[in-house]
């Protein structure tokens, strides 16, 4: 089993902020462990001050629920079954796209959130940091 240090949430934010750098955008990269407690956040040089937080939430929402928080956004719009889903926890849901979360033997084991673009670049980001995450993996115990 994996577990998720700042060595490897280290390893993600590299692999993350090279596809940031790709792209030609600066981003807000954060890691979080299996109960959504922040394990490291990157915010690159000029990255916007509001993906601080945008980061951190959509990788907390992803562990929450699961689920990349793309799957989100058809379930959440008026008349959908998730409608007002965003209203809970304090406004820390976030239901478009750019937190995934990182998985090992079918078990959430935490999530990578990413902010500073479009949602698009966002997820491009994000799974930048999942592929770092699945060819890095720490064997514990």
């Amino acid at each position: 089993m994996t577990k998720l240090t700042l060595e490897v949430a280290k390893k993600l934010i590299e692999g993350a902020e090279k596809e940031s750098k790709n792209l030609g955008v600066n981003m807000v990269i954060s890691v979080v462990d299996e109960g959504g407690n922040l394990i490291a956040k990157h915010r690159m040089n000029d990255a916007w001050i509001a993906s601080i937080e945008i980061s951190q939430n959509k990788a907390w929402t992803s562990v929450a629920l699961k689920a990349p928080t793309a799957n989100l956004a058809e379930a959440t719009v008026p008349n959908a079954e998730l409608y007002g889903l965003t209203t809970t926890n304090n406004g820390k849901i976030v239901v478009f796209g750019g937190g995934i979360p990182l998985v090992e033997d079918g078990k959430v084991i935490g999530a990578v959130g990413v902010s500073g673009s479009s949602v698009p670049n966002d997820v491009k980001v994000a799974e930048a940091a999942v592929r770092a995450f699945e060819n890095n993996k720490v064997t514990v115990g």
